[in-house]
């Protein structure tokens, strides 16, 4: 008789659990990344049409300069709504779930942009133009202000304690990439002729977030809840008010908001405001969206390094030498870009943008949700970040612009931008390191700790 067949091994339920959670956890980093590229194309555009042509269709008949700072206030509108948009998504994802509040918060988002792409302008219907504007424009500060929250921690929770920097950069890599999308689709329509651009050009990035929401949607539908959460699910140990469980001891939250100024002032300066204050001073709008294409697709690099070194070294670290550098830098890239050269203004946003800023801005990820336990992170995380977003880039642009307008140069700008590196660099200080704290035994604010607890994971 043929020898009978040798069965081949089974995986141990181990080996077997290990493969799921690596392959879930790569699902939930796709979807993070992608689902943020969507919301930050979204936002982003804005800010992009905004400087280029919102003052003359939405605010006719206002100075130039006013008519610029006026379009900036709907992009500011965007910033206020988002620490409420932390709140909002905050409270049912640390109450119902992480996953629900995600995929609304993307279909707020791509909905609100698309109607932008349809609004009427104010030669047609008059001041409900400009209102209408700027309340899609809260709608997607809202939905934005609970996305990078949730996002990020879902990656970070189904990282557990495995390189957490490195998985959670791929949510933060949907910034640049969000940017590299709406600067190249921006750059494709700025190429018509002016008239054409301002009749209908314009409306086609809006139009287009659609294709973008379908794709994320179809991602973001395939992921799992997030392990920590269910497990406080299953205990019922929820946060019954999750934001003031989080404000009776502000400590962690003030921290988190002070320690993103720095990253958040640098990107709003650097990207949205130099259109404007570049296309001011003599460079044709192409060469200005050339030099943010080039800074976001290095920065889509420079970011995941900079997480990943903060896995190994430490966050504070890392988010310390960004800030430095963002602040040595501020007067040489302003220089840089006030030099007329298009080769000097893509070497300048680079550094400025694509480097600096990326460094600090790289481990912000897993050390914001890290401070804060399952039970308040998602509100905890969203509150600090939306609140550094608001400080550090809602008013920069105008803030700016209102300087610059006054002294007629970019000392200005210099100054905001090694300002707000200075005050991440100060706050860094009194963070506590968290790069090897255990997730599951972070203390929440309500237990009565201000920061977190900071077991060692050993090996």
């Amino acid at each position: 008789m043929p020898p009978s067949p040798v069965a081949s091994p089974s995986p141990s339920p181990s080996t077997s659990t290990s493969a799921e959670r690596t392959r879930q956890l790569r699902v939930v980093a796709a979807s993070g990344l992608l689902g943020t590229a969507v919301e930050f194309y979204d936002f982003l555009v804005y800010g992009t049409v905004a400087a280029l042509v919102f003052g003359e269709l939405f605010f006719p008949g206002a100075d130039p300069a006013v008519g610029t700072i006026a379009a900036f206030g709907t992009f500011a509108a965007g910033y206020v709504a988002r620490p409420l948009g932390g709140i909002l998504f905050g409270h049912f994802g640390d109450r119902l779930g992480r996953k629900s509040m995600l995929l609304l918060t993307m279909g707020l988002m791509g909905g609100a942009s698309f109607l932008v792409g349809l609004l009427p302008t104010y030669d047609t219907i008059g001041v409900w133009a400009p209102v209408l504007l700027i309340t899609l424009r809260v709608v997607q500060g809202i939905a934005i202000g609970g996305e990078w929250g949730g996002a990020t921690l879902m990656v970070v929770e189904h990282a557990g304690e495995r390189r957490r920097g490195l998985w959670s950069s791929f949510t933060q890599m949907g910034a640049p990439l969000g940017s590299l999308l709406s600067t190249a689709v921006v750059a494709l329509v700025v190429a018509l002729p002016k008239d054409e651009f301002a009749a209908w050009g314009w409306r086609v990035p809006f139009l287009l977030s659609v294709v973008l929401l379908g794709v994320g949607l179809f991602v973001r539908l395939k992921v799992v809840e997030s392990p920590l959460f269910t497990e406080v699910k299953k205990d019922r140990a929820e946060s019954r008010l999750p934001i003031l469980d989080v404000l009776r001891r502000p400590r962690p939250v003030l921290l988190a908001c002070c320690v993103g100024i720095g990253a958040f002032t640098a990107q709003s300066l650097l990207t949205s405001y130099l259109i404007a204050y570049a296309t001011g001073i003599g460079y044709a709008r192409p060469q200005v969206l050339t030099a943010l294409t080039v800074s976001a697709a290095v920065a889509l690099v420079v970011l995941p390094c900079a997480s990943a070194l903060s896995d190994r070294v430490g966050r504070r670290p890392v988010v310390l030498a960004g800030a430095l550098a963002s602040a040595a830098l501020a007067f040489p890239v302003l220089a840089l870009v006030d030099s007329g050269s298009p080769g000097l203004l893509i070497l300048a946003v680079v550094l400025g943008h694509g480097i600096a800023q990326s460094t600090m801005y790289g481990p912000l990820g897993a050390l914001l949700t890290e401070m804060f336990g399952t039970r308040v992170r998602y509100t905890g995380a969203s509150l600090g970040y939306q609140g550094a977003t608001l400080i550090g880039a809602g008013f920069s642009p105008m803030i700016a612009g209102s300087l610059v307008a006054g002294s007629g140069n970019s000392t200005p700008v210099s100054l905001l931008l090694c300002g707000g590196a200075v005050v991440t660099a100060v706050t860094v200080l009194f963070v506590r390191e968290t790069s090897r704290t255990s997730l599951a035994d972070t203390a929440d604010p309500a237990e009565g700790s201000d920061a977190p607890h900071t077991q060692e994971i050993t090996a």
